[in-house]
């Protein structure tokens, strides 16, 4: 008798509310279908790692049945933990301990990082693995479509709170972070305005300014994006007229991680991960001294970061995720690989994987902000998706 066919499913990157609720619809309904389920643990570092043998390593690997994941789309984070493992760029020191000298120095690239793309395909056959499920932001994608590229059967789901992922217009873990950043910019509405000051509010978005965008959209607040250079002028200018206009002489901007000023330049910090990236100076702490010095009212710097992917998801986002892995499992069941599901036209859709390289999808500006007041725009909503974030043609991946 043949085996029945396996799915393998991981989650990469940083952690958002709604994976766990993936992990789980994506388990139920593969049994369903008649598949065997194996959850990956740490992202792509399980694949990495891993030791096949006549017994599952426990260490990166763990069965998953319809029993074990009845319960888990309660809590937020990953059951299957993660981690920003790059098998194309692993340091000297990430190696697996049980890989050899002389198999690592034939991986060894020009950057003194090692490719083990091999050894994760090498990984894929002996655990039996006929499909693979991976869901991420850009760096698990991006390697999910090397995979694809050297005949993986994969498919994938977009998770980021940035909501930056080319191809689609959600994300999920975005509408989670929205709604946890208005409920901590209104708590800290009464602190500022005891104090009279202003509050500058750092959100993630190194590329682009959605958070940013939409965390402002539902407080009413100022908020400055990657995608436009600002004046700080003008920002305290408007800035100092909201605290004018409050009863409570207070005034809110939100900036993304990445937006900066006119002439100005955010340096990066520390070392980069194995996708490349390093940390931007702080620029919420950057922004908050500007703004004291220009305006002369009291600022204060407030951290809008590790909170917004911590916790269970909203109701949104658990729709979504829901429907994203039984959207995957009917790829899936269809044959339909090297696909990644997406929402185009505010609609459930599946798109191709982003090419490897691409850009973050980045804020319409013309459409959603209004660049002299720092704000978004309300206006010209008729006809826009539900979330109001469409592709365009200006963005469209």
């Amino acid at each position: 008798m043949s085996r029945p066919q396996r799915i393998g499913i991981l989650t990469g990157g940083g952690d958002v509310p709604g994976l766990n609720s993936v992990i789980k619809s994506v388990t139920y309904r593969a049994v369903e279908l008649g598949f065997d389920v194996l959850g990956i643990r740490r992202g792509w570092e399980g694949l990495t790692h891993v030791q096949p043998g006549s017994e599952l390593d426990p260490e990166y690997l763990r069965v998953l049945d319809r029993r074990n994941t009845r319960t888990i789309d309660r809590t937020g984070g990953t059951v299957l933990h993660t981690t920003r493992t790059n098998p194309a760029r692993v340091n000297e020191a990430n190696l697996p301990p049980w890989l050899s000298a002389e198999r690592a120095k034939s991986m060894r690239g020009p950057d003194g990082r090692f490719d083990l793309t091999d050894v994760v395909l090498e990984h894929l056959e002996a655990l039996g693995i006929d499909v693979l499920v991976t869901i991420g932001g850009d760096d698990t994608l991006s390697f999910s479509r090397v995979l694809v590229d050297r005949g993986i059967q994969l498919v994938a789901i977009p998770k980021t709170m940035d909501n930056d992922v080319p191809g689609t217009e959600y994300c999920i873990g975005f509408s989670s972070a929205i709604t946890r950043a208005k409920e901590l910019i209104d708590r800290q509405r009464t602190t500022l305005g005891s104090h009279e000051r202003i509050g500058v509010f750092r959100i993630f978005g190194r590329d682009a300014g959605f958070s940013a965008l939409f965390a402002a959209y539902v407080t009413s607040a100022r908020c400055v994006i990657p995608e436009v250079p600002y004046d700080l002028d003008a920002l305290g200018a408007l800035l100092t007229e909201d605290h004018r206009a409050s009863p409570s002489h207070y005034a809110i901007a939100i900036t993304a991680e990445g937006a900066t000023w006119q002439g100005g330049a955010l340096p990066e910090v520390g070392p980069a991960d194995a996708f490349g990236h390093r940390h931007k100076t702080n620029v919420g702490e950057v922004l908050a001294a500007e703004m004291t010095a220009r305006t002369g009212i009291e600022s204060l710097a407030i951290e809008l970061t590790y909170d917004l992917r911590s916790g269970q998801p909203d109701a949104l986002d658990q729709v979504v995720a829901s429907t994203f892995a039984n959207v995957a499992m009917d790829l899936v069941a269809d044959g339909r690989f090297g696909r990644m599901v997406a929402i185009r036209d505010g609609k459930y859709a599946e798109t191709g994987l982003p090419a490897a390289g691409a850009s973050a999808r980045r804020v319409d500006v013309e459409a959603m902000y209004n660049v002299e007041r720092l704000r978004p725009r309300y206006d010209g909503r008729l006809g826009s998706p539900l979330l109001l974030v469409g592709l365009g043609e200006a963005v469209r991946a």
